[in-house]
């Protein structure tokens, strides 16, 4: 799977680019002085539209392909698993997810990871395509088809991801969905 990504870094950020900047500084609640983890991040496209929004940001993410593409944003970048991030508890003010959540392996791990390493008083949001939509659907088949180990979530699977005590709210828009928790 991480070939399918080494592969996509070069052109990946015009193929797929970062639409949805006002939504996604809503949901994190910025402009914010504090730090940023982009976990599954790639090549940065989303950290560097909220670099002028939060104090830093960190993208973390597996395909060195990616992480090289980010690093050529001048973001700073960190291989790592978002099963096992390489972070002390509590380290960011804010984490973000975006479209990668169906692409790991363990994802109650991840998005537990996620919530541990969020700050008291930390926002943590996964913005993932909405399931029960149906080109979602049609997404989710494809890259079954590419040989892809996709497999997506409807929001309120995601949401059930998270410790008790988080306090989530879903919001969607279109084919989109966010899970926003507070810690």
């Amino acid at each position: 799977m991480n070939s399918h990504f080494n592969f996509l870094a070069p052109f990946y950020d015009r193929v797929i680019p970062f639409e949805r900047l006002e939504q996604t500084l809503k949901v994190l609640n910025l402009p914010h002085a504090g730090i940023l983890l982009d976990a599954g991040g790639g090549t940065g496209r989303v950290a560097e539209a909220l670099r002028p929004h939060i104090g830093s940001v960190i993208v973390a993410d597996v395909s060195r392909g990616m992480l090289a593409q980010a690093r050529q944003k001048d973001l700073a970048a960190t291989s790592a698993e978002t099963e096992r991030l390489p972070f002390a508890d509590g380290t960011f003010d804010r984490v973000l997810m975006v479209d990668a959540l169906h692409h790991v392996v363990h994802q109650q791990k991840t998005v537990r990871e996620l919530y541990r390493v969020l700050k008291p008083g930390g926002r943590l949001v996964i913005e993932e395509p909405d399931l029960r939509t149906f080109a979602v659907k049609l997404i989710a088949i494809a890259e079954k088809l590419a040989l892809m180990r996709s497999h997506f979530l409807a929001p309120a699977q995601i949401a059930a991801l998270l410790p008790r005590e988080a306090k989530a709210r879903i919001e969607t828009e279109e084919h989109t969905a966010w899970v926003t928790a507070e810690k």
